[in-house]
C-alpha cells in the first residue's frame, strides 16, 4: 500500500514538475496513445481514434541552441604569414567563433476520431506542446491547423495542461493554469471552457460525436495518473526543487 501511494502524483490534478522541458515530450508521447485507447474502449466499431502527426521546421534560437555546441573555427595565428606574402598588421582580421541558427524538424502527434463508412474526422484532439503556446512556426503551424478545424465541420477538443507560454485566442475566458475547450462544430463560435487550477482535479469531458451517437465521457485524471505510475515519473521527479515554471508562493504552499 505504500508503495502504491509513492507511484502517485501528490497533486490532486495536473502535476506541474511534469511540464519540465526534460519530461514533456515523452508525458505527452504517453498521453496521446492513453487518451487513444481509453476513448477507445468507449466507442463503438462505427469508429476509429487515429493518431496523427503535424510537421514543421523551425529555427527558433531557444530551443535550439539548447545541446547544440558552438562551432569551432580553426585560424592561423596572427604572427603567422603566408608563403612569399608580407603580413599588413593593420589590416588583419581575425575570424571568431559563431553559432548559427538550425533547422529543427518538429513532429507533434494529435488525435482524429474518425467514422470509418466515410472517413469523416469528426472530432479533432489536441494536446498542447511548449511551441504552441509561444510565437514561431510550432505556434503559427498550430493556430493554422486550429482555423481550419474551427472553420470545418469536425468537433475541436483542445487540452493546455501547460502553464507557460501564452494561451490560445479566445473571447470570454479566465486566468488559470489550465485549460480544456471543447467546441461543437453545430455550435459554434460558442464552445465550452474548463479552467482550473493546480489545486484542482481535472474535470471528466464529454466527447463530442455526430448526434445520433451516444457520446463517452472520458476521465483525464485517470488517464494522467495511469501514465504517471507507468512512468514510474516518481522516480524521475524531485519534488524537493521548485516546477517549471515556478508556482506562486501560495500554491507553492
Amino acid at each position: 500500500m505504500q508503495q502504491e501511494l509513492a507511484m502517485r502524483s501528490p497533486f490532486p490534478g495536473v502535476d506541474p514538475y511534469l511540464e519540465a522541458p526534460e519530461l514533456w515530450a515523452e508525458v505527452h508521447s504517453r498521453l496521446i496513445v492513453a487518451i487513444a485507447d481509453a476513448l477507445t474502449e468507449h466507442l463503438s466499431e462505427k469508429y476509429r481514434v487515429a493518431i496523427e502527426k503535424r510537421t514543421y521546421f523551425s529555427s527558433e534560437d531557444e530551443s535550439l541552441l539548447v545541446g547544440i555546441p558552438d562551432v569551432s573555427v580553426i585560424t592561423r595565428r596572427s604572427n603567422e604569414t603566408l608563403p612569399g606574402r608580407t603580413a599588413n598588421l593593420a589590416t588583419l582580421i581575425e575570424p571568431i567563433s559563431v553559432t548559427l541558427p538550425q533547422v529543427e524538424e518538429v513532429q507533434e502527434r494529435y488525435l482524429e476520431v474518425r467514422e470509418v463508412a466515410t472517413g469523416a474526422v469528426i472530432t479533432a484532439i489536441e494536446l498542447l506542446s511548449p511551441k504552441n503556446k509561444r510565437p514561431g512556426e510550432g505556434r503559427n503551424a498550430y493556430e493554422r491547423k486550429r482555423y481550419q478545424v474551427l472553420a470545418s465541420l469536425t468537433h475541436l477538443v483542445e487540452i493546455d495542461w501547460l502553464r507557460g507560454g501564452q494561451s490560445l485566442p479566445m473571447r470570454g475566458s479566465q486566468p488559470s493554469h489550465y485549460r480544456m475547450l471543447i467546441s461543437r462544430s453545430d455550435r459554434r463560435p460558442t464552445a465550452q471552457l474548463y479552467a482550473f487550477s493546480v489545486r484542482q482535479p481535472i474535470p471528466s469531458i464529454v466527447m463530442p460525436l455526430t448526434a445520433t451517437d451516444e457520446e463517452p465521457v472520458l476521465s483525464l485524471q485517470a488517464i494522467l495518473q495511469t501514465v504517471y505510475e507507468r512512468g514510474r515519473y516518481h522516480l524521475a521527479i524531485d519534488y524537493s526543487q521548485p516546477p517549471t515554471p515556478p508556482l506562486s508562493s501560495e500554491d507553492a504552499t
